[in-house]
């Protein structure tokens, strides 16, 4: 159990986010929700009221009216949380809502922490743990795609694959602990060859979910695409065309651009953070060098690069230079070939090398909008990299692909040591490992520290 909280209080939150607006919920759960409430409701008697039903009536102070509201009445355990849970729809004014929560304090609840509505949940057997993060990730997602994610994962998209491997793995451990108590008769409860096989399979299933985290984190937090090159390349006029606004000043001189421009577009349910930055060159003033080496900066910083030229003014080998220069080892890369509008006649392959293969070289006029639609398929299909599908189970937590990369470790050590003849005990300790590994994603396994880790990065109501 875990103790750091005390799971007897009855707690209480604004469920809503600050500011004003038309509705503000409160929150109250645990033992003591259903009496706090009764105690400041004036309407009907909510004790001898159903679950999962809505009354009217007013919230009073000393007989003074408070506000109007709207009880929302969840009994246990059929509740967010598995306790008794009632939620006030109040005005929205802010002063209410703080008015309401201490109410309920002074009538002993306590103040919620971050998260713990949703610890709650978990604790009491609603939801696993993967389900609980996934709340957190609904709560923060900014395009189709990362809801689509988290509404998966909530599901229990994630724990389903995690579980069955986990089960099976549970089982050769207990016949290989059989073995253990039998040492001395020198049998074998677990078939070798089956295990070897189990192994081969959990280790497969887990790095197919490994390779699916790229795509999931960058579902999940956007992706960062620099938009570098030298002046005059065309750089705000391609943030500009991309966002169909004016977002960036355009001028035929060089060197316009001093600071960062950072701006959001969705991209077929992906968020990618276009960030305009300063031209690469030899800074004329202390001012546009501060700019350059913010673009280096945030270079480092991104995860792909949209290297844009001047496909009139320069030539193979000055691209090929500044490549060189901005492109990191694990960035991916889109060379933008810029203002083909005056000169039609030059083609990708002109540019092309081994350090810049053809198929990343995208033709374009951002001037007059063309080309804008395949330089956005091609940011896509960077992203996606062909190999996963969204039908697939897709991971985006790092917690959980660390763990998987453990779990395939101990995994590992299992099949090396079974090929070596190494002693029983010690292949039962890397399975056992390996099964530690998976439960801790689900919370199957699961140490208070993780859990404050986890459910401290909520937001206090949820």
């Amino acid at each position: 159990m875990y103790t750091k909280h005390d799971l007897q209080d009855t707690i209480v939150a604004i469920a809503t986010p600050p500011g004003e607006g038309a509705i503000g919920i409160v929150r109250l759960s645990g033992g003591q929700a259903l009496p706090i409430a009764n105690a400041l409701f004036h309407g009907k008697d909510l004790h001898t009221q159903p679950s999962h039903t809505l009354h009217y009536g007013t919230i009073r102070d000393q007989g003074r009216i408070v506000d109007e509201v709207i009880v929302g009445l969840f009994k246990a355990p059929r509740s967010y949380t598995g306790e008794d849970v009632v939620e006030f729809s109040c005005h929205g004014s802010q002063w209410i809502l703080q008015r309401v929560v201490e109410l309920c304090v002074a009538h002993g609840a306590r103040l919620a922490r971050p998260g713990e509505f949703t610890l709650r949940a978990f604790l009491n057997g609603r939801m696993d743990l993967t389900q609980a993060e996934a709340v957190a990730d609904l709560i923060a997602a900014q395009s189709e795609r990362a809801h689509e994610l988290a509404i998966k994962q909530m599901r229990g998209g994630v724990s389903k694959e995690i579980q069955a491997l986990r089960e099976q793995l549970i089982h050769f451990a207990s016949l290989i602990e059989l073995e253990l108590d039998f040492s001395e008769e020198d049998v074998e409860f677990a078939d070798r060859q089956q295990l070897l096989e189990l192994i081969n399979r959990v280790r497969q299933l887990a790095r197919q979910l490994m390779q699916t985290f790229r795509l999931g984190n960058a579902i999940k937090q956007g992706v960062n695409a620099v938009i570098a090159g030298r002046p005059n390349a065309g750089k705000s006029t391609l943030l500009n065309a991309l966002l169909g606004e004016a977002r960036a000043i355009v001028s035929d001189i060089a060197g316009t651009t001093r600071d960062t421009i950072e701006e959001v577009r969705n991209i077929r349910g992906i968020a990618f953070r276009f960030i305009d930055t300063a031209g690469i060159r030899d800074a004329r003033d202390q001012i546009e060098a501060i700019g350059v080496q913010k673009t280096l900066e945030k270079i480092r910083q991104s995860n792909v690069l949209l290297y844009v030229f001047d496909a009139a003014s320069l030539s193979a080998n000055e691209v090929h230079a500044d490549i060189e220069r901005l492109c990191a080892r694990d960035m991916e890369l889109l060379a933008v070939m810029n203002k083909t509008d005056l000169v039609p006649q030059r083609r990708p392959a002109d540019f092309a090398s081994a350090l810049l293969p053809g198929d990343r070289i995208v033709p374009v006029s951002a001037k007059d909008g063309q080309g804008l639609t395949l330089l956005e398929e091609k940011l896509y299909d960077l992203v996606i990299g062909g190999h996963v599908s969204f039908a697939h189970t897709i991971i985006a937590n790092v917690r959980h692909y660390e763990a998987l990369q453990r779990a395939d470790e101990a995994l590992a050590a299992v099949a090396s040591g079974m090929a070596d003849g190494i002693p029983t005990d010690l292949l039962a300790l890397d399975i056992r490992r390996a099964i530690t590994f998976l439960g801790e994603i689900t919370g199957e396994v699961s140490v208070d520290d993780l859990l404050d880790n986890i459910f401290s990065n909520f937001c206090i109501g949820k």
